[in-house]
């Protein structure tokens, strides 16, 4: 059976990367005793894949891991064991069965992710920014310069920035200043990084830009149940059986 796993990732386990993740988790489930099903072939390893990994230095509410499993377990019973030996920063919320189809994988599913912005201290722009920001919205274009690892193309992006929107840090619980909500097109064949976002207001609005002027969450990730013209976003935990 194939389960899929959410976890959260806060605090200094930001600066933890991918592969790293993958090894703490392999190392997580042993201690936990889940029996974990082994690839065949010269080189075995556990069967499991990442929806969508995380880049170094965001947190997350949200992270999606799908594990192939020989002995059938609860959910509860898998969240339960494996948070019983976790570091400062990591926290396993959910877990639940899916489909065992290359359609079902996480990977393969997803299709939006949403973030939340906060100026880092001494980075915020001034006061006017906010109603900028919505006039750039308003645009039917905003092109930007996308890069691979040999190519370069231009695309635009504003179809696929679902959400845009600024709040209160009340709102979320802080004490002051301003927040920045996006929600952005996800997955294998659209993917918009927030950072891309923020660099072409900065860009067209003459404002400066930092890679590293934000604290970026990820809060979560979704698959697509609709079409193309008539989205039906649902959090991947959403999609078990």
């Amino acid at each position: 059976m194939r389960m899929r796993i959410r976890y959260s990732k806060q605090g200094l386990m930001k600066f933890i990367g991918h592969l790293d993740m993958m090894r703490y988790f392999q190392k997580a489930c042993r201690r936990a005793g889940i029996d974990v099903t082994y690839t065949e072939g010269m080189s075995p390893h556990m069967s499991m894949s990442y929806a969508f990994p995380l880049g170094v230095g965001m947190t997350s509410d949200s992270e999606y891991v799908d594990v192939d499993i020989n002995t059938p377990m609860t959910g509860e019973e898998i969240v339960e064991r494996l948070n019983l030996s976790v570091p400062e920063g990591i926290r396993f919320l959910d877990a639940c069965e899916i489909g065992i189809t290359k359609a079902d994988k996480g990977m393969n599913q997803v299709a939006r992710a949403d973030y939340t912005l906060r100026f880092r201290e001494g980075c915020e722009w001034d006061p006017d920014w906010k109603s900028a920001f919505y006039s750039f919205l308003e645009q039917d274009e905003i092109l930007v310069i996308k890069k691979g690892k040999k190519t370069e193309k231009e695309v635009n992006i504003r179809p696929l920035i679902y959400k845009a929107e600024v709040t209160a840090m009340e709102d979320a619980g802080d004490a002051e200043g301003d927040v920045i909500r996006l929600g952005l097109a996800a997955g294998n064949e659209n993917n918009i990084r927030p950072e891309l976002v923020m660099q072409a207001f900065a860009d067209a609005a003459g404002r400066t830009f930092t890679q590293f002027m934000f604290h970026i969450n990820r809060d979560e990730v979704y698959a697509d149940r609709g079409s193309a013209d008539a989205h039906e976003f649902v959090p991947l935990i959403d999609m078990c059986l």
